[in-house]
This record gives structure tokens, C-alpha cells and sequence, in this order.
């Protein structure tokens, strides 16, 4: 069997492939709520405690990561999360009805909450051991991944509306990428770097900006995932073949920017990525609001996933030179705002209507920027 020699290259692979699965599990569920809301015969808002029901689980998660980190290392901890939530996806596929579908998805948010952290921690390890970033280039995976399921919804949809025929052909889609990641992920998690870290364990001004500005970038990138495909069905009134495609584009710009957002980091730095980055998915989605239109919403939908894409790698970065127990929390946030996020603008959408609420999105990314200007962040040497 072909073994990549390059000890690099084979963990920056094995790690990608983590990134990916979370990515199209996540996005090949989310892709598919029309169908859920649906079969389950669920209002907005219904659809939003489902979706509140995984951030809680994510954030139930938090207290049982740091457990499991410290029993099972990051390694096995990705192994173990992962195989969960490709058998969480088989089980949302059988759900019965809405109670069941809420136990679900409410695990489903545990599993993500912990290979987040496990897999981030993999990430921040690599650049760590190798002096080499590569964290901007791991997410862009994440972002492949949500292509990826973007585009196998569309197509399984031109054959079969089953979700369980969906679902059941991702989940061995997912077991082939944990095979991948069998035999390259790193063995060793580093050392904490903060040696001066309070006794106490809060933590600093510092970090809780990093998280305010990861909370409200996830919340920006999970309500994509979550609401684009409703959006682009309910609002502007696309075809149910194209109306997944809102995700597609947001993934497809985010990929892009992600490739290059390491050579972006070296040239402007992380502060200017991060805060123009954020205005521009926020403005770019607000005019495509107050325009309407199929074209036009897809065009804001790209503007946020070119602006918005830089947001997370930034900030891990910036939290892992605080210490391990920054990266942790600040990681913690960024699943609670990806998850539980969403939820909300699904009530606001109930309330409203989900113009309002997918303004809300808009705010959210504009308020990235303004935590921005209160993080210190890598100079350009270090970065």
C-alpha cells in the first residue's frame, strides 16, 4: 500500500480528513432540514429547538471534553467522537418522530463538541512539532466537506427524496475518510505554552474576545449551512434542485479562501483578514437581502463565505499561542455558536420572518470585526 513518506504531509492529511468528516456530517443533515421539517411535520419554530438541541449537547460536551482529553489524548478521542457521529447520522435517518429526532441531534452536538476540540487540538499539535502553519488549510477542508454534502444532497435528491438512502450513503462516505486518518494522526498533544497562567483558571480579557469574535463568526457560518437552502426555497422561491446550491456557494468561496488565507496572514496580517473579512460578509449579505432574487442572494451567500472564511483559522491561531486551556474554551465557544447559533435565528424567524432573521446573520458578522479590534494577534513574523 502507497505511504507518504513526508511525516508532515501524511498528519496534515490524516488531520484534513477529520476536518472533511466533520464538515459533510454536519452540512449533509443541515442540507436535508426541508425534508426533516417536513417528514416530522415541524413549525420554524420546532425546527429551531431541534437545532437548539444540538448546541445544548455541544455545550454539555465542554466539561466531558476536558475529560477525555486528558484520559484518551486527542487521538483516540477523535477516533472515538467520530464513529459516533456516523452512526448518529443512520439514527436521524430512522427517527420516528420529533422527540426522537431531538435526542438525536442532541447527541449528535455532544460527538461535535468533542472532535472539534480533539481535532483543533491536532491541528495546533502539527503547527507545534513542525513549525509550520497549516491550520488555515485544515479548515478549508471543513469547508470541502460541507461542499461536498451540499453537492451529494443535490444529487441523491435528482434520484430518491429517502433520507435514509441519503444518509446511509454518506455515513460509509465517513467511515472511508476515518479509515484515511487512521494511521497519521499525532500521538503526542503539546505542551501548554502559558506557563504564567492564574492559578485561578479564568480566563483572560483576551480570550474571551477571541471567543466573542468565534462565537459570532460560527454563528455567521453555521446559520449558512442551517438556513440557506430554506432561504433560497421560501424567500426567493428556487427550485428545490437549486436551493441547496446557497450552500454550495458559501462552501465553494470559503475553500478558496482558506487555500490561500495562510499567504493572506503573511502579506496583511491576521487583524486586517479578520476585520475586513467579517465587514465584507456582512455587508455582502445585508444588500443581497434588501435586493431579493435568486442571483442575487447567491452572490451575498459568496461574499459571505469569502469574507467570513478566515475568521476561525485566525483565532485558533491566536488562542493556541495563550495556552492549550485558551484554545480549549475559545474552541468550546465556536461549537456553541455553530451549533446553538442557528437555533436562534430560527426564532427570530418564527417571530419575523426569515428576512429578519437572516439579518441577524448579517449583524452577527459585522460584529466579528468589532471584537477584532480588541484582540492582540500574531505580528506578521510570528504568524
Amino acid at each position: 500500500m502507497f505511504r507518504i513518506r513526508d511525516e508532515f504531509l501524511r498528519a496534515q492529511l490524516a488531520i484534513s480528513a477529520l476536518f472533511c468528516f466533520l464538515g459533510f456530517q454536519y452540512a449533509t443533515w443541515a442540507s436535508r432540514l426541508p425534508a426533516l421539517k417536513a417528514d416530522l411535520d415541524l413549525s420554524e419554530a420546532q425546527l429551531g429547538l431541534l437545532l437548539m438541541a444540538c448546541g445544548a449537547g455541544a455545550a454539555a460536551s465542554f466539561p466531558l471534553v476536558g475529560i477525555l482529553m486528558k484520559r484518551l489524548g486527542s487521538r483516540r478521542l477523535t477516533f472515538l467522537s467520530a464513529l459516533c457521529l456516523g452512526l448518529l447520522l443512520l439514527a436521524l435517518a430512522a427517527a420516528p418522530n420529533y422527540p426522537v429526532a431531538l435526542a438525536v441531534i442532541c447527541l449528535d452536538g455532544v460527538a461535535v463538541g468533542c472532535l472539534n476540540v480533539s481535532m483543533n487540538a491536532q491541528g495546533a499539535a502539527l503547527e507545534v512539532k513542525y513549525g509550520r502553519t497549516a491550520m488555515s488549510r485544515l479548515h478549508a477542508t471543513f469547508s470541502a466537506g460541507s461542499l461536498g454534502a451540499a453537492l451529494l444532497a443535490s444529487g441523491v435528491n435528482l434520484f430518491t427524496p429517502s433520507l435514509a438512502a441519503h444518509f446511509g450513503v454518506a455515513a460509509v462516505l465517513l467511515l472511508l475518510l476515518v479509515a484515511l486518518a487512521r494511521n497519521g494522526l499525532l500521538t503526542q498533544d503539546p505542551e501548554p505554552e502559558d506557563k504564567q497562567r492564574p492559578k485561578s483558571g479564568m480566563p483572560s480579557r483576551m480570550t474571551l474576545w477571541m471567543g466573542g469574535a468565534m462565537v459570532f463568526g460560527t454563528v455567521t457560518e453555521g446559520a449558512m449551512n442551517d438556513w440557506s437552502a430554506l432561504y433560497m426555497e421560501d424567500v426567493v422561491d428556487a427550485a428545490a434542485e437549486i436551493a441547496p446550491l446557497g450552500i454550495a456557494v458559501t462552501s465553494v468561496m470559503m475553500v478558496l479562501a482558506r487555500l490561500f488565507a495562510d499567504g493572506w496572514r503573511t502579506r496583511w496580517g491576521d487583524a486586517r483578514i479578520v476585520r475586513l473579512g467579517s465587514a465584507l460578509a456582512g455587508a455582502g449579505l445585508a444588500l443581497a437581502l434588501l435586493a431579493g432574487g435568486v442571483v442575487t442572494a447567491l452572490i451575498g451567500f459568496a461574499c459571505v463565505g469569502l469574507g467570513i472564511a478566515a475568521v476561525t483559522p485566525c483565532v485558533y491561531v491566536a488562542a493556541a499561542r495563550q495556552g492549550p486551556q485558551s484554545l480549549a474554551l475559545v474552541a468550546a465557544m465556536g461549537t456553541t455558536g455553530l451549533l446553538a447559533g442557528p437555533a436562534l435565528i430560527g426564532f427570530i424567524a418564527s417571530g419575523s420572518s426569515l428576512v429578519w432573521g437572516m439579518a441577524a446573520v448579517a449583524a452577527s458578522a459585522l460584529l466579528v470585526s468589532v471584537c477584532a479590534t480588541q484582540i492582540r494577534w500574531p505580528a506578521l513574523a510570528d504568524a
